[in-house]
């Protein structure tokens, strides 16, 4: 398998098997819930080994495949840069850690999730991952702004899942292809 192992984006070092390893750790390390902002930081303005447009584009595809987002992104982007070994070393520096905690942590809520003070945390905490999926949409809507088709789709799509309930995979098994053919069609 041919691998981006010269260089990333804008003449960056593609990263080695141990900064992808490294780098995904950090994420898993920090973030708790949604670290899918987290992820595209890191990728984008810190690292700077995808572009913004190829994250974009990238986390399109991995929230079609089966799976959590940033979990296929790892995977997706350990693979683009280093194979499989790549792809491994994302995955395993991304959940490592994660899942020593997740496994203490129900331990704990199983214990304590009646308390008072542990529902008013979890309620607290879901107001944070709501501000940061909204920062995260908004990121990612930007770059689109130039992009009348993208935008359209982002719209029906958006329309179809919130609006009317479609399910989501069948709104994007028929909105796929309608944008494949859009961007065929206008260019974009």
């Amino acid at each position: 398998m041919t691998t981006i192992a010269e260089a990333g984006q804008d003449g960056v070092s593609a990263p080695t098997t141990r900064q992808l390893f490294t780098g995904f750790l950090g994420i898993g390390l920090i973030g708790f819930g949604g670290v899918l902002p987290l992820a595209r930081r890191m990728l984008v303005d810190d690292k700077a080994w995808l572009s913004p447009q190829e994250f974009a584009d990238l986390l399109g595809l991995c929230q079609f495949l089966p799976g959590g987002n940033v979990i296929n992104m790892s995977v997706a982007v350990g693979m683009k840069f280093r194979g499989w070994r790549g792809a491994l070393a994302g995955i395993l520096g991304l959940t490592a850690v994660p899942t020593a905690f997740v496994i203490v942590l129900g331990v704990l809520y199983d214990r304590y999730s009646t308390d008072a003070h542990v529902q008013h945390l979890f309620a607290g905490l879901a107001a944070a991952s709501a501000g940061l999926l909204i920062g995260m949409a908004w990121k990612m809507l930007k770059p689109l702004l130039k992009r009348p088709v993208a935008l359209l789709v982002v719209l029906m799509l958006f329309f179809a899942v919130a609006m009317l309930r479609v399910p989501l995979i069948v709104a994007m098994l028929v909105l796929a292809p309608v944008s494949i053919l859009l961007a065929w069609r206008f260019g974009q």
